[in-house]
């Protein structure tokens, strides 16, 4: 069993993924995602620096946010935060060829880096956008899931108003020290949050995030 096996099915003896995120988690070796420096800790549930003042999430994390956004195949989602490319690789296999993952991301060297993890794994229905990601991608919109992988001291106006209806937008919220990952579900006009669990997040920069 690989590395990524064993931390696979860890997490789901943990609750953190279920079956369908097990598999997509099985198609996207997380050693190609992380700097050449800690490619030893690959397979550790723990973040890791990927340069440029910015993290790979812990697996546990990304497991947890793909399962409690539900995606489906052929969804639209919207991330926020690219980085090195891991979550964004994790999602574009579970909403299929039929569906598309728009990625926002500030760093453009970032964005590089992402696109070229991305492409060793033949991944094409993942769309890199550089700027903004307070400000979401209206030009896509609405989008069926939206994912934030950076902390903002609230959740901002624009990703709100680009979900669709019944759509739902997961988020870390607080300070730059400490936040909850807020679950939001839009119904009509109307918006529903819930606090899953106390998480630890870079900060989100921009316009309706932090300066």
């Amino acid at each position: 069993m690989s590395g990524n096996e064993e931390m696979i099915e860890l997490l789901l003896r943990q609750g953190y993924a279920d079956d369908g995120v097990a598999e997509a988690m099985k198609k996207v070796p997380r050693e190609l995602f992380v700097h050449p420096d800690y490619a030893k800790a690959s397979y550790s549930d723990t973040p890791l620096p990927i340069g440029l003042g910015q993290t790979i999430s812990a697996p546990s994390i990304v497991a947890f946010m793909s399962k409690s956004l539900d995606v489906q195949d052929g969804m639209k989602m919207l991330e926020i935060g690219s980085g090195s490319g891991y979550q964004a690789a994790i999602l574009a296999v579970l909403v299929g060829d039929s569906g598309c993952i728009y990625t926002v991301e500030r760093i453009p060297e970032l964005i590089a880096l992402a696109k070229g993890n991305v492409e060793k794994l033949g991944l094409t229905n993942i769309k890199f956008i550089e700027g903004d990601g307070t400000k979401g991608y209206p030009q896509e919109a609405p989008y069926d899931r939206i994912i934030v992988t950076a902390a903002s001291p609230s959740i901002p106006q624009p990703l709100i108003d680009q979900l669709a209806d019944g759509g739902k937008l997961l988020i870390p919220v607080g300070s730059r020290m400490f936040q909850d990952l807020e679950l939001v579900v839009k119904v009509g006009k109307e918006v529903e949050t819930s606090n899953l669990m106390p998480v630890v997040f870079v900060p989100l920069i921009g316009e309706f995030g932090y300066k």
